[in-house]
């Protein structure tokens, strides 16, 4: 069906009539058999090599600009941001150097920094690509030109959406502090900043991944009423999962004792793999969101010996299990 025949109205009828505990079951059973948890955990991966270099190249940004201010803004939120015993560590990787030597070593810092921070996500995209792909029970790619082309586009127009949503939602707390610190802008201005970044955040989050749900797999979408439904999803599961994440290093004992200068990494990696679960889960709902409003509300095939063949692939369907 055309994105014209669909509705935001029929995607909640369809909701409400075949009941959510069954949906998200039916979505779960996609997830789980389109092998979600692997592609999650390379999604994660690229994600994380996208995360550090460009932190980096952020601070390096400022150091050859020479806007000394800034660099101490982007290093206070750095560690802010990070637990435990890393705040050593990043502080002098983000702070380190000065001088016209300092400055050179900014813009290479920058350049690198970009160049890896970019093809990593390009790749973390292509990666969701394929997680998606079989999901939906694509079993190809685009040819390889292709799909990391379209990476580098989704990468350059919803990557940059979503981290404008995610610095604005996860950083913005230590980001306006920082803000205050060094420019002294007041608590009323620091006030209003708390209150802004939220929706404009949730928003930049919600029209990134409903992008990201429409361009990534190899197939014709539906509406984008109908994908919303599975990117809102997303970006509750996320928020509720890194949420818990952030009680659980804050809270655990010995967490950061455990990875010492590590901390921060691990930490970055277990939230990688939070948003790639949340992603996927979230194309699974919408999957099957379309599968039951098509009349095919089992996301499995029939195999009634449980001979790991499909019974319409199967010579001898019935028959007892070899």
């Amino acid at each position: 069906m055309s994105g014209e025949e669909l509705s935001a109205d029929d995607a909640w009828h369809t909701v409400r009539r075949y009941g959510l505990p069954h949906l998200v079951q039916g979505a779960f059973l996609r997830f789980r058999y389109g092998d979600g948890f692997s592609h999650a955990r390379a999604f994660a991966l690229q994600l994380a090599l996208a995360a550090v270099p460009l932190v980096i190249a952020g601070a390096g940004l400022a150091t050859a600009l020479g806007a000394e201010s800034i660099a101490e803004v982007v290093a206070r939120t750095v560690v802010a941001l990070s637990p435990g015993s890393s705040d050593a560590l990043l502080t002098e990787v983000v702070e380190g150097g000065g001088g016209e030597e300092g400055s050179d070593r900014g813009e290479v810092v920058v350049v690198l920094g970009l160049i890896t921070a970019f093809v990593a996500a390009t790749s973390a995209f292509a990666q969701l690509e394929r997680g998606a792909n079989r999901i939906y029970g694509t079993k190809r790619d685009r040819p390889a030109l292709r799909k990391y082309g379209h990476a580098a586009l989704l990468t350059a127009t919803a990557g940059v959406a979503m981290a404008f949503g995610l610095l604005l939602i996860v950083a913005g707390e230590p980001f306006g502090e920082a803000l205050e610190e060094v420019y002294h802008w007041g608590d009323a201005a620091e006030t209003v900043w708390d209150v802004v970044r939220w929706p404009i955040g949730l928003a930049a989050l919600v029209v990134a991944v409903t992008l990201l749900f429409r361009q990534a797999p190899r197939r014709k979408q539906p509406g984008l009423t109908w994908l919303a439904v599975g990117a809102g999803v997303t970006v509750l599961a996320w928020l509720m999962g890194s949420g818990l994440l952030a009680l659980y290093v804050v809270a655990a004992a010995g967490f950061g004792e455990t990875y010492g200068p590590l901390t921060a990494i691990m930490a970055l990696l277990i939230w990688a793999n939070i948003t790639g679960i949340a992603l996927l889960a979230g194309i699974a709902l919408a999957a099957q969101l379309e599968a039951v409003r098509a009349g095919v509300p089992d996301p499995l095939l029939l195999d009634s010996d449980d001979d790991g063949i499909p019974d319409q692939l199967d010579e001898h369907p019935g028959s007892p299990a070899r």
